[in-house]
């Protein structure tokens, strides 16, 4: 069992159907799958999403704050074919990124729900990328 924070979160993710205790408790956690931009390796990442309907979700690069964007990030820009892990299904997924009038329309309702984003936004100079996750058919 990995003992670093994320392989924690993985595993009790696996282990309980979706669901996470402690921080996590109650939140809509996704298991990103990414491919990474320089290494070519397959990478997994506990995620906040949002559902936005019709098989999309939107995740959101926050890294808690931080003056960068996420490993996570960096590696769907370079590889967008994703895929996630929800509950005990795993789905398959272009990644982009939400401008404009759409990602205001994702983050602001999100952060009005998990005010821990809008924290996130006030400690950071950049804006927090809102990643649309598009189902592949």
């Amino acid at each position: 069992m990995p003992d670093d924070w994320n392989g924690k979160i993985i595993d009790e993710f696996r282990q309980n159907d979706g669901k996470v205790g402690g921080p996590f408790e109650g939140r809509t956690l996704l298991l990103l799958h990414t491919v990474g931009a320089r290494t070519g390796q397959e990478r997994v990442n506990p995620v906040v999403y949002r559902d936005l309907g019709n098989g999309r979700y939107a995740v959101f690069a926050s890294k808690g704050g931080a003056p960068d964007n996420p490993d996570w990030y960096h590696n769907l820009l370079a590889h967008p074919q994703v895929s996630a892990e929800i509950g005990t299904r795993t789905e398959q997924f272009t990644a982009r990124v939400a401008e404009g009038s759409e990602r205001e329309a994702i983050w602001v309702p999100h952060k009005q729900v998990n005010p821990g984003f809008a924290d996130y936004e006030r400690k950071t100079t950049r804006q927090i990328p809102v990643v649309v996750l598009d189902p592949v058919s």
